[in-house]
């Protein structure tokens, strides 16, 4: 039998065998009666598993119930309670029938109209319970996804707030880290993006995890330039490597594999710039609204990725010397301002470099402005690849360049000094088919801890340094101390 033909259920509490009759007779075939004996009424468990929809209860029966009995019949939320009043006795009034949780209470005789009266009554009462837990359950299903869709909106929000709050990339993957990690468990983040070089090929800068092995370090990089080449198009040609800051120290990286690393591509306006490389443990698997939100959270992470590497591209257009790629005058006057404040705040020796490539004028004169670019180029790339991470190096002017050497005595800045010197003369430059050498002059001057100086103070020793080993002879290193015997590493060369 389907549930939807089932009979209704009715229960009777210790009902006489003529009443039971009467209400079977009353209401036909689309119900079923069942009349539970004085000395075995249903327990707690009988009415927990059953939902008739009227009980029928004589008052002697009810009056004769324990409490506790009495509580859970008036507990039972769906099914409605009918009082017969049998004996001689009053019965109690509508407000008492009422406070007893019944739904009505009917008087001797009992007829059929008063028993369908009853049955109906109850029936409008369930219908009305059903409609209400329908729209409870409607309720409470809509505030769940309103719940949900709510937190989404908070973790989004908080992504794209704190990715808007810095235009460094590795800032934005570090807190990205985090921000992903209320998502699901993030055992690291990492990152591709590509771009074009003017020769066509493809330049990559991946941002890595901290903490990983060599071995670990060789698997992530492998992983990464391969996705990059796949959503780029093509192979990598030429890739450098950051480090991100430390966010979980005790986190360690699995390997790069289908189910422990999630690779989000990164888009804005339909074209494809990097790609984000999400590290979790193997055993998590990501829900629909996670992946929603996290495709979500990708958009806005891209977004900000891309403005920040168009800021950084600006920057560095704006910080670098077009010809020779390395800081131009406006970068070393900000950094020197800045390294002249750490001087005096930490009494750190302070040292300059200020050297000239000699007879430069001749180079153009005889070879041309060409060959002459393609010197300064050069020279900026032994510059480039001489300074160490704390140095900084900028074209000065034409053919003049300059290096700062923070915490630099000026011993050790002289042999920096020197080896860029021999560098430099021992480079051979060929243009045109012709080959050709220059050599440079370059001076020091050191500022020592405690010294008041100023910016101009330091650059004027530099320059009196440099025209020291000028009018010296040139090829040569000088100092700016005028006590001090000039050092000098080869003889003056003829001009």
């Amino acid at each position: 039998m389907q549930r939807a033909n089932r009979p209704d259920l009715i229960w009777g509490l210790g009902l006489e065998d003529s009443l039971c009759k009467a209400i079977e007779e009353a209401l036909g075939s689309g119900y079923h009666l069942r009349n539970w004996p004085i000395d075995g009424l249903p327990s707690k468990r009988d009415m927990d598993k059953a939902s008739p929809l009227t009980v029928w209860i004589p008052l002697s029966v009810w009056n004769a119930l324990p409490p506790s009995s009495r509580k859970h019949l008036r507990d039972w939320e769906l099914t409605q309670r009918v009082l017969l009043l049998d004996g001689p006795h009053d019965g109690p009034d509508v407000e008492e029938i009422l406070e007893l949780g019944f739904l009505t209470a009917l008087t001797t005789p009992i007829t059929a109209n008063k028993i369908r009266d009853a049955v109906f009554r109850a029936k409008e009462v369930r219908g009305l319970y059903d409609d209400i837990f329908s729209m409870t359950r409607e309720i409470m299903l809509e505030r769940e996804l309103l719940a949900r869709k709510t937190d989404q909106i908070i973790f989004l929000n908080t992504v794209l707030t704190r990715a808007s709050q810095s235009l460094e990339p590795g800032t934005i993957l570090s807190n990205a880290q985090e921000d992903l990690s209320l998502l699901f468990p993030v055992q690291g983040l990492q990152g591709a993006f590509w771009q074009p070089a003017e020769d066509g090929r493809l330049e990559a800068e991946l941002f890595l995890a901290p903490g990983l092995d060599q071995h670990g370090k060789q698997l992530w990089v492998e992983f990464l330039l391969a996705s990059a080449a796949k959503l780029a198009g093509g192979p990598i040609d030429a890739f450098t490597v950051e480090n991100l800051f430390q966010i979980s120290p005790d986190s360690v990286l699995p390997e790069p594999g289908s189910q422990t690393a999630m690779l989000l591509p990164l888009k804005v306006a339909g074209n494809c710039f990097g790609c984000l490389a999400i590290a979790k443990p193997k055993e998590v698997r990501l829900g629909k609204d996670q992946l929603v939100s996290l495709n979500a959270a990708a958009n806005h992470l891209a977004l900000a990725l891309r403005n920040a590497m168009l800021f950084r591209e600006v920057k560095t257009k704006a910080d670098h010397d077009g010809l020779t790629r390395i800081h131009n005058r406006q970068s070393f006057d900000e950094r020197l301002a800045d390294e002249l404040k750490r001087h005096q705040r930490y009494a750190h020796n302070l040292t300059l470099l200020l050297f000239d490539l000699d007879h430069f004028k001749a180079v153009n004169d005889t070879y041309g402005h060409q060959a002459g670019d393609m010197v300064l180029k050069d020279v900026g790339i032994i510059l480039d690849e001489s300074c160490r991470d704390t140095d900084f190096a900028a074209r000065f002017g034409g053919e003049e360049f300059v290096v700062i050497l923070p915490q630099t005595n000026e011993d050790q800045a002289w042999v920096l000094a020197e080896r860029l010197r021999r560098k430099i003369e021992q480079k051979l430059f060929q243009y045109a088919g012709r080959s050709f050498q220059v050599t440079a002059s370059i001076g020091v001057a050191t500022l020592t801890p405690g010294s008041l100086d100023k910016r101009d103070d330091l650059i004027r020793k530099a320059d009196q340094a440099l025209y020291l080993a000028k009018s010296s002879g040139r090829n040569m290193v000088c100092v700016s101390q005028p006590e001090q015997k000039m050092k000098a590493m080869a003889m003056a060369r003829p001009a």
